[in-house]
């Protein structure tokens, strides 16, 4: 089976024009976790996760201990948001490149790939760099053992 057998083709992307603010609108109305950023030829020139933009709000500490599970509450630092001009910023200073698997890759080598890159999603592009859908571990794996019925 090929992955675009079994991905989303209704994929939630973002313009290289955008900024970290629309992303985060876009993340809290559509509740994914990752948003392909698309170029004006919807060709996928990268990737923003939720976990990027969350980082903006963690206390600098975090990257520095081991071992969070001393602290019980943050306090103060819970209510406090990323500055405007953070904001307002491009969402291409925040973005990484994009591990994707073309629509003919199957599944397994998609499947590894993700967990080579612990991905839980990743996008599928044409041959020519359209995006053209998006693949979770679920949507694979699902795929995967929904064929075990068939075993004799």
């Amino acid at each position: 089976m090929k992955i675009s057998q079994c991905m989303k083709r209704k994929v939630i992307s973002i313009r290289e024009t955008a900024t970290v603010r629309k992303a985060a609108a876009i993340f809290a109305k559509e509740h994914v976790g990752l948003l392909p950023i698309v170029d004006e030829e919807n060709k996928l020139v990268g990737i923003i996760g939720l976990r990027d933009l969350i980082s903006l709000e963690l206390p600098d500490f975090i990257r520095f201990v081991s071992d969070v599970d001393f602290v019980h509450d943050f306090g103060a630092v819970e209510k406090m948001r990323p500055k405007a001009e953070v904001l307002d910023q491009s969402i291409t200073l925040l973005m990484k490149p994009a591990i994707t698997v073309r629509e003919d890759s199957g599944l397994l080598r998609t499947y590894a790939l993700m967990l080579q890159h612990q991905l839980h999603d990743i996008p599928v592009v044409s041959n020519d760099e359209q995006l053209v859908g998006m693949a979770s571990r679920v949507d694979i794996g699902t795929a995967i053992v929904s064929t075990w019925s068939e075993v004799a």
